[in-house]
């Protein structure tokens, strides 16, 4: 007997660029904005910098939320309704219910299983890439599983913020220190817990975005001595094209072969605000 085929899917927060869930074959879950009073479906029909000017206007702010068991339901059934069986992976389980949502949605359907990916962002995306090897290895969808459960814990996202007025504004940080984080230049460095997939503020940086950026690098590949070099991600919500160039080629002079650059989707770009930028990466054994 044939077995079944394989799809992998995640949730659009996974930030793999259209080219790359093209190439593997990644079927994307959109997340939902709601929008100066319209529901948009997540980077198909709206964009950070509209969220962004919008807050630069008048302080709009969107409203991001996880979809519904049975959004995720309606998704698992179209992708199932030939035989296949589904790999599905999640914004990690302690920034959002998403990945409850779509376990509920799964719980009483054959050939589809979720993976909390308790990280967010090419963080999650790291794994989904790795599934996808495993998937055109010829694994099948439960050994995919029970593989996947585990690679959070050798991926390692973090990301500086160049503003925190959008955490202010979203009631994550107290407006006074957001106002003197802009006065005193300070940018804080935010580490994802790769074992809960809770954020915790890391390294406070100060002075210009271009050295920020150079130090932040230096200090997070400095901390794992196992960094699996293949592929690293370069994640940001809008910067210039010089300074996306710049942490390129401090990645290329550290020996790392695949660098891929993407844009964060609109869930993550309207909690952190414009000129945020993250490495993102494996490594070769589980690691905090």
């Amino acid at each position: 007997m044939a077995m079944p085929n394989v799809i992998i899917s995640a949730d659009s927060t996974c930030d793999l660029s259209p080219e790359q869930r093209e190439r593997h074959q990644v079927r994307s879950f959109p997340f939902h904005i709601e929008f100066r009073g319209r529901d948009h479906l997540d980077n198909i029909d709206i964009t950070p910098q509209v969220l962004f000017d919008g807050f630069y206007e008048d302080k709009s702010l969107p409203q991001t939320g996880a979809c519904s068991p049975e959004a995720y339901r309606q998704h698992f059934a179209e992708l199932t309704a030939d035989g296949s069986q589904v790999v599905h992976f999640n914004l990690g389980s302690a920034l959002s219910s998403a990945y409850e949502n779509a376990s509920a949605a799964a719980a009483d359907m054959e050939g589809v299983y979720v993976i909390d990916g308790k990280s967010l962002s090419t963080g999650v995306g790291l794994q989904v890439l790795a599934a996808c090897r495993m998937r055109d290895a010829g694994m099948s969808a439960a050994d995919i599983a029970r593989e996947a459960a585990d690679l959070h814990s050798r991926s390692h996202a973090s990301f500086v913020l160049d503003t925190m007025e959008f955490l202010a504004a979203g009631g994550r940080c107290p407006t006074l220190v957001a106002y003197l984080g802009g006065k005193l230049s300070c940018r804080p460095g935010i580490l994802v817990d790769n074992q809960s997939g809770a954020m915790k503020v890391g390294k406070l940086y100060r002075g210009k975005q271009e050295k920020v950026l150079e130090r932040y690098v230096s200090d997070t590949l400095a901390r794992y001595p196992d960094i699996v070099k293949d592929e690293i991600f370069v994640t940001h919500s809008g910067v210039s094209d010089e300074i996306a160039d710049a942490v390129r080629r401090m990645l290329e002079e550290r020996g790392f072969q695949n660098i891929y650059t993407t844009t964060a989707s609109c869930t993550i770009s309207s909690h952190c605000g414009p000129g945020t930028l993250g490495i993102l990466f494996m490594t070769e054994t589980p690691s905090a």
